[in-house]
């Protein structure tokens, strides 16, 4: 598409970006938390004032949002009721059973969405192979719809044991509501197990169904009214939406499936670093996208991210796996954390600085925004060491308060006695040292290391944060994209459109027909065909199946790429279990000898197929800078004066030593001594330590 509207809302900013013909006209606008589209409609304007662009011009809008995670995260779902095999109803109170930290004896486990006196049992039951053992009791299923749309629910889950195999009762259940919707006049959102996740593993499936029917009303109230404010302003174009899987999908199917929209600004950041990565030929990166509310941090290795079908939605416990709220969906893997600029900091009982998990967010925002905010944020504390240049902020639009921002840090240190100076200083300490404990938890699960990647940085605050990150981590060089401020919304012009589909067919592998399996994925194929039809994108797909495989007697199984499957029994188990031994040793370094192997579940997802950056080399020749102006700034508790350059009137080869600051209109990066700045192609700019390791 030739002009293409890119909007990303955050909790504290709303991203737009307008691509035409390669040309890309980017804002910033505070989110408008009680109509969202509000802030999408004033910065579209703005771009497309700026460019010259009428709005019956723009041919595609590709948008992501965190408004389902805030909903998770911040409880303003939906009333959601459950409906579920009698007798498990407590399936999502029990999880997994096992303590996150055994030896913590005050841990406090998530609490479900949905209240015990919602959820309700039904009598029914199929067994593990897809057998009906007892049919569904349709007058106990009618007097459960009846109970929960009294208690005046706005959403159903419907969860049913070993759905995933047969989907009957389920699908009986849906019509059943829908009938008595209709006799009551009333109207309710319904998510199926057996549709949203139809995959093994009761609990995770249950918890993935819920919250998608939690955030379901929510969602598909804001993309119909998205889709309406747009068109009434001229921009009849098609809408896709970012999800957290790193691929685009369709308006209809993110309306059906707003659980896949989790963490689909992040995922549109690590396309964004994935493709920069590519295109400079840069095997190890990690990328960090630091907003107003959040930081999010991903491995990229060979240019792409790891990917996951498990993700936990707010994990409260110092990062660790089974604190959070799991939901199975295809998400890029990585790590976030309530570390932004709008990150709330205070002292604790115990005298301690603390930043985060709350965000003062866009309403009232940081103390300097001057719009109420009266707690002291990670921002207050930039301003306050002068990090941010008031008249370069946000290109100008907005004025920083410095004096309010001194004030709310000197009142929320007050029992520290500390004056305004020393409490950013410690709030800028512990905001970075809080990211970079996330950053080598989130390496270690992934059994790698941070020491010698190159980081990329975006985000309207990463940049000011990177290197004294970078420095913590022992990464010595730093990338900041060209466009980082807006980095995840130029991440969606870069996103295929992508669908996947996941089956749950227990197979022992001697026992594999190979005819199964290809009736199995050429069902998967068509359904997602069908949602990259609906996208209307022309041009080449790739297909990529995965099995996920494990010892017979193993609790978890690994991803297993899978290639074009023989047809001959004895050669595809032979191929499978090559693949399996392949990818367990890459894991674990070893395999287990003459163990069965089992698979639980197939994948397949199918993708457009992007145009592959081009190649370019960081070397260049450099050419020194003269800078526009100087900023006095307070770098390890010393007052220095720092050179001022802007981006905008920086080209390729440029180049120039800390202590420095980099001003452009979303975001501003910051270099100490020490390190050394230069423009390479694609207007990216590459810092690099200058002194000896």
């Amino acid at each position: 598409m030739s002009i293409r509207l890119s909007v990303d809302i955050g909790g504290t900013f709303t991203d737009v970006v307008l691509d035409v013909h390669g040309e890309l006209t980017t804002t910033k606008t505070l989110t408008t938390y009680d109509d969202p589209a509000k802030g999408v409609l004033i910065g579209a304007h703005q771009v497309m004032s700026a460019a010259g662009v009428v709005p019956e011009q723009i041919e595609l809008v590709l948008h992501g949002t965190t408004l389902a995670t805030n909903a998770l995260i911040e409880r303003n779902g939906a009333r959601t009721g459950l409906l579920t095999t009698a007798g498990h109803r407590d399936v999502l109170e029990m999880a997994w059973e096992n303590r996150f930290e055994q030896y913590d004896v005050n841990i406090v486990r998530p609490q479900p969405l949905v209240e015990r006196a919602l959820r309700l049992g039904v009598a029914e039951r199929i067994a593990s192979n897809g057998d009906v053992l007892l049919a569904l009791d349709e007058s106990e299923a009618i007097a459960a719809i009846d109970t929960l749309l009294d208690a005046d629910v706005g959403a159903i889950a419907v969860g049913f044991l070993h759905s995933y195999v047969n989907a009957r009762h389920e699908q009986r259940i849906a019509e059943l509501i829908q009938q008595r919707c209709q006799a009551r006049a009333q109207s309710v959102a319904v998510s199926l197990s057996s549709a949203v996740c139809p995959e093994i593993r009761e609990y995770e499936r249950l918890s993935t169904t819920v919250a998608n029917a939690y955030v379901q009303p929510l969602m598909d109230q804001y993309l119909a009214s998205l889709a309406q404010r747009l068109a009434e302003a001229g921009v009849g174009a098609q809408i896709l939406l970012m999800t957290s899987g790193g691929g685009l999908t369709t308006l209809q199917t993110a309306r059906r499936y707003p659980i896949r929209l989790v963490e689909s600004g992040p995922a549109g950041g690590a396309m964004l670093a994935s493709a920069t990565a590519q295109a400079l030929q840069l095997d190890h990166v990690v990328s960090f996208d630091m907003g107003g509310t959040t930081a999010k941090i991903c491995l990229i290795d060979q240019g792409q991210p790891n990917h996951s079908r498990a993700f936990e939605v707010d994990r409260s416990y110092r990062f660790k796996k089974g604190s959070g709220l799991p939901v199975r969906i295809p998400v890029v893997e990585m790590v976030e954390i309530g570390a932004g600029g709008g990150s709330i900091a205070s002292v604790d009982r115990l005298r301690r600085v603390q930043v985060g998990p709350e965000s003062a967010s866009s309403e009232p925002g940081p103390a300097c925004y001057g719009q109420g905010g009266r707690k002291p944020t990670v921002t207050d504390a930039d301003v306050v060491l002068g990090k941010l240049v008031p008249e370069f902020f946000a290109g100008g639009s907005m004025e920083l308060d410095v004096a309010a921002a001194s004030h709310a840090l000197e009142e929320g240190f007050a029992t520290l006695a500390l004056e305004a100076e020393a409490a950013a200083r410690a709030v800028c300490e512990i905001v970075d040292e809080n990211m970079a404990s996330a950053s080598r938890a989130h390496a270690a699960e992934w059994g790698s290391a941070l020491a010698g990647r190159c980081m990329l940085a975006f985000g309207g605050a990463a940049p000011l944060h990177a290197i004294s990150l970078a420095q913590k981590l022992k990464i010595r060089r730093v990338l900041i994209p060209h466009g980082a401020g807006v980095g995840s919304a130029i991440g969606f012009l870069l996103a295929p459109v992508r669908f996947e589909v996941v089956r749950s067919v227990v197979t022992p592998l001697s026992t594999l027909q190979p005819e199964n399996v290809q009736a199995l994925l050429g069902q998967m194929r068509a359904e997602a065909a069908a949602v990259l039809d609906a996208s209307q994108q022309a041009g080449a797909r790739i297909e990529q199946v995965y099995a996920y495989m494990r010892y017979v007697g193993q609790g978890y199984e690994i991803a297993v790429p899978v290639a074009e499957l023989s047809a001959q029994p004895e050669a595809a188990r032979l191929q499978l279990r090559q693949a399996f031994d392949a990818a367990y040793t890459r894991l674990y370094s070893r395999t287990i000898p003459d163990m069965e192997v089992e698979i639980l579940s197939w994948t397949l997802a199918l993708a457009t197929q992007t145009t592959a950056p081009a190649e370019v080399t960081l070397e260049r020749d450099v050419s020194e800078t003269v800078p526009i102006g100087e900023q006095v700034w307070t770098l390890d508790g010393q007052a220095q004066r720092a050179a001022l350059y802007q981006r905008d009137g920086l080209l390729v080869g440029s180049a120039f030593a800390g202590p420095a600051l980099l001003v452009e209109a979303q975001t501003t990066t910051v270099i100490p001594a020490g390190w050394h700045a230069q423009v390479v192609p694609g207007g990216h700019v590459l810092l690099e330590c200058s002194d000896e390791p």
